[in-house]
């Protein structure tokens, strides 16, 4: 089974792909792995690539297309890969859906998981650490149980990463939202999208996951 996986910041996307892995046998595939492995690799195309990567600009759709038939053709990816980070506009989607068609290899799956903006931002800005061990908190979710103390420190100083104040939370949603909606009727048109509440707990969010492949597993049997 072969899985894109459309997921808004601060949803747990890691998580939930590690658990599809973790239960599927499906190989997760991020562009930014596929794109460190090549760099690391200190092969031809790699040195190409870091400068590029190194000035955080866009690799080729061609080079990454390429990159990512190579990455599905290993033996790991034998039974399956969810592909995480790409495509991120209707031009890549065109040219992987034509990747997969020559290779014969079928797009199974695409989930998006869909949440409520304002309730996300309150929900990944709430997150406050302690300075001194760095116990993770939430301000509203998962207070500390003495105010101003750390459950295992004691009186402590917490830090608010600057990366999750609401504003940068509610940008980078925008962002993640712009990216996605040219792909929704993309993928809809073909058959395979549908849609997971992202609300939930984790493990809510992964037992929706699940019945989701059952019934996409079982109408491939049938």
């Amino acid at each position: 089974m072969n899985l894109i996986v459309l997921e808004p910041p601060g949803a747990g996307k890691g998580a939930q792909s590690q658990k599809i892995e973790s239960n599927r046998g499906l190989k997760q595939l991020s562009t930014e792995g596929i794109l460190r492995a090549e760099i690391s690799s200190d092969s031809e195309l790699g040195k190409k690539l870091k400068p590029i990567v190194d000035a955080d600009q866009a690799v080729p759709d061609d080079v990454m297309v390429a990159m990512i038939e190579a990455r599905i053709a290993a033996a790991d990816c034998a039974d399956g890969f969810i592909l995480d980070g790409f495509p991120r506009s209707v031009g890549q989607a065109e040219a992987l859906d034509a990747m997969l068609e020559e290779r014969e290899t079928r797009l199974d799956l695409v989930i998006q998981i869909v949440v409520d903006k304002e309730a996300m931002v309150n929900r990944v800005s709430g997150r406050i650490a302690c300075e001194q061990c760095g116990n993770d908190y939430h301000e509203i979710l998962r207070p500390p149980e003495f105010e101003g103390e750390c459950d295992d420190c004691g009186p402590t100083d917490f830090i608010r990463y600057s990366a999750e104040s609401p504003q940068t939370v509610r940008a980078r949603l925008t962002m993640h939202h712009e990216t996605v909606a040219p792909l929704i009727p993309h993928y809809r048109d073909r058959g395979v999208l549908k849609e997971v509440d992202g609300m939930g707990t984790v493990e809510g969010i992964a037992k929706q996951i699940e019945d989701l492949l059952d019934r996409v597993s079982t109408a491939e049997q049938s």
